[in-house]
């Protein structure tokens, strides 16, 4: 990887780094994270020597976990913060480009679990991710799409705390941890209005996107038309990574069974046109989904159906159990290749990286 020596005018103060800034070519963790903030008083730096990658860009594997691991710094610290709304906006700037390099890495992250860190961030992050793909699919236009997913990204931000704690339950909460959760929208404005967001389009979408359609939903209790398509999308795109991802009491549900739930399975009544796209866009079997084929082969999808409807999938082990080296791309338009069922980590017993598939946009 290459490197150059940064100048003094490189940096502007007040505006988010392009890039992960080291303190030598060599050095294997940034002093300064790409998205934060340069302070005047960091200038000392300078004098002994900061460098930036020459030019070369992240693959959106590694963007997507840069923009998780610098959305937790802020979220965690939101309370201190006095005006996070340019950062915000850039993180979910930077996720709206990532994702639209490659989608099919993006989806793939969410189900192959390669966006690290504590749960609580991740999750917004791939519901973030969700509400992108969907929100583009209906052709938003891009200032929406933006408040879209800075609300996704800090719509849990007044329980990010306690999420953890939740995560590692195996029993039914408490009746004061039914409150936390309940009120969280509403705490989640309060700390954004805190920290200097004052923009009410995505207040709001924070405030509704545990709204549901017959006032069942919370804080508000509010009834269909009274809550927007964008926040009902958002509380979807919610419902649907805390489907895929796993818990301490249950395994996560599979593809297929998620869309299920989201469609109808579920004890929440949903609007069924933005069902509709889900179901359109991410599909049953989106990338990232390890699956059987009819054939007895096993692989994972590659990319969403073409306009006939087929998916790629690549293959990794033979019907015999032999594990091949290099991918084998198969198209579901050959009934023999056609997909059997999805399948678990533990079930499908196949090794690889994401890069291994999808090639240098998916390195870490």
């Amino acid at each position: 990887m290459a490197f150059r020596r940064l100048k003094l005018s490189d940096l502007t103060f007040g505006k988010p780094l392009a890039w992960d800034v080291f303190s030598a070519p060599s050095a294997k963790r940034p002093v300064l994270e790409k998205g934060a903030l340069v302070a005047p008083d960091q200038l000392s730096l300078l004098e002994t020597g900061l460098y930036a990658e020459a030019g070369v860009p992240a693959s959106v594997l590694q963007s997507l976990n840069q923009i998780n691991r610098r959305l937790e710094r802020i979220l965690m610290d939101l309370r201190d913060v006095a005006s996070a709304d340019t950062e915000l906006r850039a993180i979910a700037r930077e996720l709206i480009d990532a994702v639209a390099r490659d989608e099919n890495i993006a989806l793939a992250a969410i189900f192959l679990n390669q966006i690290a860190g504590a749960y609580a961030i991740r999750h917004c992050t791939e519901a973030a991710i969700v509400v992108c793909l969907i929100a583009r699919a209906m052709h938003k236009d891009p200032a929406e799409l933006l408040i879209m997913a800075a609300a996704a990204l800090t719509m849990n931000v007044g329980m990010v705390r306690q999420t953890e704690i939740f995560q590692g339950r195996d029993g039914a909460l408490s009746n004061e941890e039914r409150a936390i959760v309940r009120r969280h929208p509403t705490d989640s404005v309060d700390m954004l209005r805190w920290a200097g967001i004052a923009d009410e389009a995505w207040l709001d979408l924070v405030l509704l996107h545990h709204e549901n359609e017959d006032g069942s939903g919370y804080p508000q209790g509010r009834l269909g038309e009274e809550i927007s398509q964008n926040a009902k999308l958002i509380g979807l795109a919610d419902r649907y990574c805390a489907f895929v991802s796993a818990r301490n009491y249950r395994r996560s549900l599979l593809p297929p069974m998620a869309l299920a739930c989201l469609a109808g399975g579920s004890d929440m009544p949903v609007d069924p046109d933005l069902v509709a796209h889900f179901s359109a866009r991410i599909g049953a079997y989106p990338p990232g989904t390890l699956v059987r084929l009819a054939n007895g082969e096993t692989g994972v999808v590659f990319s969403g159906a073409d306009q006939a409807g087929a998916l790629r999938v690549h293959v990794l082990r033979l019907s015999d159990g032999t594990p091949l080296a290099l991918p084998e791309p198969r198209s579901t338009a050959d009934v023999n290749c056609s997909i059997a069922e999805a399948l678990h980590e533990d079930t499908a017993r196949l090794r690889f990286t994401m890069q291994h598939i999808w090639g240098e946009l998916a390195a870490l």
